[in-house]
């Protein structure tokens, strides 16, 4: 005969028993009551991110789908309204570029800036 520790570790009860109604609602209640902090989950990085890079110019990435569906003058346009909401700096944006993976698919846009004087 098991003992009932080892009944419900190996999860040996019938189905819509209570004991097996239990295990589930502790399962759940896990998945849900944990701290972010329990599995070192970090929140997803902003859509905006300045790029470390030697100079006078700063260098931004912006995520695709923030200027995918534009042509080249909009993304200019729309990477500075984008820049200028995010540091409330005045920075004039020279050129975007989009950033290309392995398979030559855009997977964001480098915007290169200067400051206003």
């Amino acid at each position: 005969m098991a003992s009932a520790f080892q009944r419900f570790i190996l999860w040996d009860y019938p189905r819509a028993s209570w004991q097996y109604d239990v295990v589930v609602l502790l399962i759940v209640a896990f998945i849900f009551f944990t701290p972010r902090e329990f599995f070192r989950d970090q929140p997803r990085a902003s859509s905006i991110v300045m790029l470390p890079v030697a100079g006078a110019d700063e260098v931004f990435y912006i995520e695709r789908q923030l200027l995918a569906d534009l042509d080249e003058a909009g993304r200019l346009t729309k990477a500075g309204d984008l820049l200028k909401n995010k540091d409330g700096k005045k920075l004039d944006v020279q050129r975007v570029e989009p950033l290309y993976n392995s398979e030559k698919e855009i997977i964001g846009f480098a915007a290169y800036t200067r400051f206003r004087k």
